[in-house]
């Protein structure tokens, strides 16, 4: 069985490299394309979906913007099994800084050059949201093309979802990207940030070898 995996906004797949999956299972990573100009949200997810093949079962996993990527093919190919890491369901489930960045259109009003920053501002601002306690928390984000990175926050701000019942949901106790407490989980990790996959990468791999065998 093949397993499409799709990592965080601007992440690579060091984030996820240290899971472990069952080792009949075939593991595609799927990279992150750069947005053409003005490109739709809908387009996009058609783009990223074209490398997976829906003549056989496969299963979809996805980690914080990949999560909700995941979700979107799944409308367009429908998965056997969907599992998102450290995202959301549907927007009902962001948090209040998410929904007041929509209203304020934060990220029309930021010049495009602030996203290819990397000042320490910008630095503290990353550390504290996903890992205070991770020093080297801008290693595993090194998809920096700042139109990229404005039209995902952008894509983000604005997606709509309503929660399909057969995703699986796995979520941080501490997350702040997406604090728990606007959420479900069907899983819940203790004394976990954003960085989860990671920092309880075998905590994380034993709840996987139990839903994608």
């Amino acid at each position: 069985m093949k397993v499409y995996v799709i990592s965080g906004l601007g992440a690579d797949f060091t984030v996820l490299e240290k899971l472990k999956f069952n080792p009949n299972l075939d593991i595609i990573f799927i990279e992150w394309l750069i947005p053409t100009q003005n490109e739709s949200f809908e387009n996009y997810v058609k783009r990223m979906a074209e490398s997976i093949s829906a003549t056989e079962e496969f299963y979809l996993l996805g980690y914080s913007f990949g999560g909700i990527l995941v979700q979107e093919i799944h409308k367009l190919k429908p998965a056997k099994k969907v599992v998102i890491l450290g995202s959301i369901k549907s927007d009902s489930e962001k948090s209040f800084a998410m929904k007041a960045g929509k209203i304020t259109k934060i990220t029309k009003i930021l010049p495009l050059k602030f996203y290819g920053a990397i000042s320490t501002e910008y630095y503290g601002f990353i550390r504290k949201l996903f890992d205070s306690k991770n020093a080297n928390v801008m290693t595993y984000f090194r998809v920096r093309d700042p139109y990229y990175l404005q039209w995902s926050i952008q894509n983000i701000l604005d997606w709509k979802m309503e929660k399909m019942p057969e995703v699986i949901q796995i979520l941080a106790e501490k997350d702040l990207v997406f604090p728990l407490k606007n959420s479900q989980p069907d899983y819940v990790i203790k004394d976990a940030t954003h960085l989860f996959p990671l920092t309880k990468h075998k905590e994380v791999s034993k709840i996987l070898a139990e839903i994608l065998v």
